[in-house]
């Protein structure tokens, strides 16, 4: 198998304090492979991605995954895959011990990003 089709997601991790870091693994016209490392009380600020999709599979630990703009959530853990459609809303608040750790592929890679506007 290429090198260039085979990652290891550990290699990729970089844990930090203050936001999380994105970290790309991969990127194609059709998507962009991020691992994330989110540690015990980060968040990942609700956002979408108003021309593509993002599909989040969890590897270790768990938090709340944000599916509406009203805060709306509900709990995951290690195995659970996530799909915010076109234009919906998601995010994520690690309320447990151990570190989130989990992989997410955009797509197409040009989807965009735009932040939820949150009242001041």
């Amino acid at each position: 198998m290429s090198a260039s089709r085979h990652f290891k997601v550990a290699e990729f991790l970089q844990p930090a304090d203050g936001e999380p870091i994105r970290s790309v693994i991969t990127e194609s016209p059709d998507a962009v492979v991020v691992a994330w490392y989110v540690k015990p009380g980060q968040r990942l600020s609700p956002h979408n991605h108003p021309q593509g999709q993002d599909v989040w599979t969890v590897l270790a630990s768990g938090g709340e995954y944000q599916l509406m703009a009203d805060g709306a959530s509900q709990p995951i853990t290690t195995g659970d895959v996530l799909v915010a459609h076109r234009g919906e809303i998601h995010g994520v608040y690690n309320n447990g011990s151990e570190p989130l750790i989990f992989v997410s592929v955009v797509s197409p890679a040009a989807a965009g990003f735009e932040l939820l506007e949150t009242p001041q």
